[in-house]
């Protein structure tokens, strides 16, 4: 079996963990650590070094039992394994505060990724030069593209969908809070601020998650009556 071939077998759980353990050990390399073991990502990574072991089992060998992993193999490896060796053109729809931060930070994209069109309806916006590329106006038609990234208010976000798919895009990044109705064929990854806090507060008020077993309490203050008012 080829290493892409494995690499499609992936769960969601172990790709969604994955990109964690990459940004530990780039992290380990580049403070010239030469090993690191199941244990230390997992404390890092808040799980368990069972669950470190088997997802990084699951690309392969890549360390000795007993030794741990070298740094900068492993991120490589990770990195294959999350197709970061293909080449992806990404385009954004939406250029206020989010898609600017995105688009002008470091982190924004992937190896292999290219920034390759931005689209706003702002006339401010349009026609103005951000990260190297021309804002051009997102009621014209959209260029075709790997990725499709959302960064309009939620109302906006089915249509600009449907457009991106009508351009042939078939991976669409969401940053609105509206859930999408795409065609089969065409993955969504949601990335909601407001739903990852109340993922947070849940473990942090319920002690589960990284949170489990956590004996002391946490104050919390809140907004309104109690239970028994």
């Amino acid at each position: 079996m080829t290493s892409r071939a494995r690499t499609r077998q992936l769960s969601e759980p172990t790709i969604s963990r994955l990109p964690i353990y990459q940004r530990i050990v780039e992290g380990w390399a580049a403070r010239g650590q030469r090993r690191i073991d199941s244990r230390q990502i997992a404390e890092m990574a808040g799980v368990t070094a069972t669950t470190v072991r088997r997802d990084l089992a699951a690309l392969g060998s890549l360390g000795t039992r007993g030794a741990g992993y070298e740094p900068a193999v492993l991120a490589e490896r990770i990195g294959e394994a999350l197709g970061h060796d293909l080449h992806y053109d990404v385009i954004v729809v939406g250029l206020g505060n989010l898609g600017r931060a995105l688009v002008n930070s470091s982190n924004f994209l992937i190896r292999g990724a290219h920034l390759a069109g931005l689209y706003d309806v702002d006339p401010h916006v349009l026609g103005t030069e951000v990260a190297g590329l021309v804002v051009a106006d997102a009621r014209g038609e959209l260029m075709s593209a790997t990725l499709g990234v959302i960064c309009v208010p939620g109302p906006a976000a089915q249509e600009v969908a449907d457009r991106l798919v009508a351009a042939g895009v078939r991976g669409i990044l969401n940053f609105a809070p509206q859930v999408l109705s795409v065609p089969l064929g065409t993955a969504v990854h949601y990335v909601d601020f407001s739903i990852e806090l109340q993922i947070l507060a849940f473990h942090l008020t319920n002690g589960t998650g990284p949170l489990g077993g956590v004996l002391h309490s946490v104050g919390l203050a809140t907004t309104g009556p109690g239970p028994g008012a």
